[in-house]
């Protein structure tokens, strides 16, 4: 029961952060417009950034308890990778953008409304702050809510720095801090957007998890009881979180008599569980008699 309730206030939870960050977009957005501030605007984009993380969020929570079907035997995870990818793309182009603006902005400076630009910044401040209440309980219990937290944590860091752009700007006049500004958030979002992309396309090529030794798995595994070697050896990620993994085992003795078999697997399934944090494993049981050379493709 415990679970169940934690995974539906998760949920819930993440709703609400998610309508906050959707009315954050169109405050900042319209404040952007109407001040003329591109620290807004950069602001804004790194806003949907956050927005758009905290809506996959949900929805992995959400997909996660859903039953899979017949002709989807993993469900609709890979969305949340095809959706990053897309993310990412788009930060990028957005990003350069920005860049580019505040290049030009530097040598030609604009009007800014800085009551305006104070304003809708300092709604992002209010409004991603109750966002990081909201979340912040959630965040002890689940890394999908931990990583939406940081997100809106890393919100009303941005909105903060465009609230003190505007002071500056209407205590001095410089409205040279306001492409700053732009400039520094602009710089945060690239390296992340392009990481996202990088991790997405990795998964999507069916890569081996980042930060996964096969050779250290392979170890492990021929380290179990009666296994003599390991040959095609794949593990690839379904989504944030989800590894699955393959291999052929081959065993002494043969592991279709005298039941040996079941317990070989179960030994392979705790290895890879308590070493490697594996859940997904399918193995394929040969005796050494039936397995006489490796395929040289598939060491």
């Amino acid at each position: 029961m415990g679970p169940l309730v934690d995974r539906r206030s998760n949920q819930r939870a993440l709703a609400r952060t998610l309508a906050l960050g959707c009315s954050i977009l169109v405050v900042q957005l319209v404040g952007a417009l109407w001040s003329g501030s591109l620290a807004l605007l950069a602001d804004t984009v790194h806003v949907f950034a956050d927005v758009f993380g905290v809506g996959l969020a949900l929805v992995a929570v959400s997909v996660a308890a859903r039953p899979t079907k017949a002709r989807r035997t993993f469900g609709l995870f890979r969305l949340e990778i095809l959706a990053t990818v897309a993310n990412a793309t788009l930060l990028l182009v957005m990003s350069a953008w920005i860049l580019f603006q505040a290049w030009h902005r530097w040598f030609d400076p604009e009007t800014i409304d800085a009551p305006v630009m104070i304003a809708a910044a300092a709604y992002g401040l209010v409004a991603n702050t109750v966002g990081m209440l909201l979340l912040r309980a959630g965040s002890r219990q689940s890394l999908t809510v931990r990583g939406a937290y940081l997100e809106v944590m890393s919100d009303a860091i941005g909105s903060a720095g465009v609230v003190v752009a505007g002071v500056v700007v209407l205590t001095t006049g410089w409205t040279r801090i306001d492409c700053l500004v732009s400039l520094g958030i602009a710089l945060f979002i690239v390296p992340r957007a392009i990481m996202l992309l990088r991790e997405s396309l990795s998964v999507l090529m069916e890569s081996a998890p980042a930060g996964l030794d096969l050779e250290a798995v392979r170890e492990h595994m021929v380290g179990v009881e009666q296994v003599v070697s390991v040959h095609d050896l794949h593990a690839w990620t379904i989504t944030s979180g989800m590894v699955s993994l393959s291999a052929h085992v081959i065993v002494e003795p043969d592991p279709y008599t005298g039941g040996a078999g079941s317990a070989i697997l179960e030994a392979l399934d705790a290895c890879l569980l308590e070493c490697f944090d594996i859940q997904h494993t399918t193995f394929q049981l040969e005796s050494q008699d039936h397995f006489e050379t490796e395929d040289p493709l598939h060491p």
